[in-house]
């Protein structure tokens, strides 16, 4: 500004008289005080332990108490050099020298007037929450607003302390000036700054994009990821390409997460994420990776009664059939070689990338017992195992490990006629058998128990023939006949035609008596049919036949006698 002299010198016209009555008219000014009410802003040039120095543009500085300045926690909220908000406190005495300032008035006045202008343009402000009050909160917003509990959030809210010290935005719902009411709403602004960040989130989605988010919540079956006001479901298959069980082995609520867009429907807002996608499949070059024949380890992650599957790396599971397991036929279940979290070794049999399958096998590690079983044992041999397995027509033993051997129901025993093997032998019995036959190609052992005993039906017929009279006991009876057992499981029939007196009796009636012992003579020998035809009437007919030969000798010597002695009579009287 140019000086009086100046101005004079410039304009000439200008009297000295008037030039004066402008400076003091400016001079005046800085010394005459804004009226009450007026808001007005100041710079902190002085900080005292009772006041805070303010100049707010006037010749005298202002004095505001410092505390007006102290926050609830005791610190000082005002430094030098900061621009304050004031306004002329005329409720007390001026201090000497200053003018008399109140911060506080002046902070109130304006936070009403930003009150009023967010009401009117709905404006989302902030607010702290400092208390909590009957219905709701306490919010301070330069002034002591309510916020009802039905407006702090979108969602029903029942810890309200959790939101006691935090600074939230808030809407102005209600203004009342004069009575010094506000009244604010939290959910009214979270749902505006969620409309406007889902409106800037789906102008940006698009299906393949990759995008980042906030894990929201997590359930059984995926996590809500927060995209920016709109949410967006990641499936707990779309994890990774390993196995899952629960979202929470590897997300949390509240983690950043960098996810791919699957599918995203405009119309309905539904978006499915994945997070496996932003890595490779590995499936893709499974073959190159484990070639059949090679060998692998893993860690069993789930045993099933068909069983096991190995994970060899994420995302890729091999299954260990149960048959797969052992040479051995006798495996109950694949929890008796392996449990979830072994680490195990075994050999890759086969790899179908399209069905996402890998076969494996862990018996495989060992030599087929099949293939040398032919080199170790012969046919006749005498071997000893333990009963496996027992079915309607025959026994399994198992010789060693991963060699079964069937006993036919035929080949338990010579003699006895058995309806069930469980009639000759027990599961876990130790038995001895002979081998009959070995088929290796198709892992058929043939084995027998009778053979460890002489044929008694062999025995019999070598030892008889046709014409033998043998010693029997009637062991049971048919309407044709009897049976007679001639030794330990060896029975030959005597047909009705061949007992005497038995075609008078009825034919329910027992040609002879159950549990008799007696002579039968041998009338027919059918080894291949194994079948002794027997006859007591043969019996008879030898005896008779015996008779009469004796009859007729004696008879014959009787004969000769007579001659002799008439020969002797007729040479005496010839004399």
């Amino acid at each position: 500004m140019a000086s009086t002299a100046d101005e004079r010198n410039l304009n000439p016209s200008v009297s000295p008289e008037e030039t004066d009555y402008e400076q003091l008219i400016d001079d005046y000014s800085h010394f005459a005080p804004p009226h009450e009410g007026e808001l007005l802003q100041g710079r902190v040039v002085k900080r005292h332990d009772t006041d805070v120095i303010v100049d707010f543009g006037y010749k005298s500085e202002g004095l505001v108490p410092i505390e007006q300045f102290i926050l609830p926690d005791g610190t000082i909220a005002v430094q030098v050099g900061d621009l304050i908000d004031v306004m002329i406190d005329r409720q007390g005495p001026p201090p000497e020298g200053y003018i008399l300032l109140s911060h506080q008035k002046a902070s109130r006045l304006r936070a009403w007037d930003n009150l009023e202008k967010a009401h009117r343009e709905a404006l989302v402000i902030s607010g702290r929450v400092t208390g909590r009050i009957k219905g709701g909160l306490s919010v301070d917003v330069g002034v002591p607003a309510f916020m009802p509990g039905s407006q702090i959030d979108t969602r029903p809210t029942h810890n309200l302390d959790s939101f006691l010290g935090q600074d939230i935005p808030v809407k102005v719902v209600k203004l009342n000036r004069r009575r010094g009411n506000v009244v604010v709403s939290r959910k009214m602004a979270v749902e505006e700054e969620a409309l406007g960040r889902k409106s800037a989130a789906l102008e940006v989605l698009q299906e393949g994009g990759v995008i980042t988010g906030v894990v929201k919540n997590l359930t059984e079956y995926g996590a809500f990821i927060d995209l920016g006001g709109i949410d967006g479901l990641l499936h707990v298959s779309d994890m990774s390409y390993g196995r899952v069980s629960h979202p929470s082995e590897i997300l949390n609520a509240g983690d950043t997460l960098t996810v791919k867009v699957l599918k995203f429907d405009r119309e309905k807002e539904r978006i499915s994420l994945g997070l496996k996608q932003l890595n490779p499949d590995p499936w893709e070059s499974i073959e190159q990776r484990y070639p059949g024949g090679s060998r692998v380890i893993g860690r069993v992650v789930s045993v099933t009664d068909y069983g096991a599957f190995v994970e060899l790396e994420a995302g890729v599971e091999g299954l260990i059939h149960i048959s797969e397991m052992t040479w051995s036929r006798r495996m109950k279940h694949p929890s008796k070689v392996v449990k979830v979290g072994d680490q195990v070794e075994s050999v890759v049999l086969d790899v179908k990338p399209r069905e996402r399958r890998v076969s494996l096998g862990i018996k495989q590690l060992e030599p087929d017992p099949w293939t040398t079983v032919a080199a170790r044992y012969d046919i006749g041999s005498v071997v000893e195992g333990r009963v496996r397995k027992l079915t309607d027509f025959g026994a399994f033993i198992e010789i060693e490990e991963g060699i079964d051997g069937l006993v036919h129901i035929s080949d338990l025993s010579w003699t006895k006629r058995v309806k069930h093997p469980s009639e000759a032998l027990k599961k876990g019995q130790l038995v001895q058998a002979v081998i009959l036959n070995i088929d290796a190609p198709n892992r058929r052992l043939s084995l027998g128990i009778k053979q460890l005993q002489p044929d008694a039906w062999e025995s019999f017929f070598r030892t008889h023939q046709v014409g033998d009279v043998v010693r029997g006991r009637v062991c049971r009876a048919i309407n044709f006949g009897v049976f007679v057992e001639l030794a330990p499981g060896v029975e030959g029939l005597c047909h009705r035609s061949e007992i005497p007196g038995a075609s008078e009796r009825r034919a329910d009636d027992a040609a002879l008596p159950i549990g008799e012992e007696m002579d039968f003579k041998v009338v027919k020998l059918n080894e291949t049919e194994k079948k002794i035809g027997l006859s007591i009437r043969a019996l008879s007919d030898d005896e008779e036949r015996t008779r009469l030969e004796d009859y007729q000798r004696h008879a014959a010597a009787a004969t000769m006698t007579i001659e002799e002695v008439m020969n002797i009579r007729v040479k005496g009287e010839s004399r």
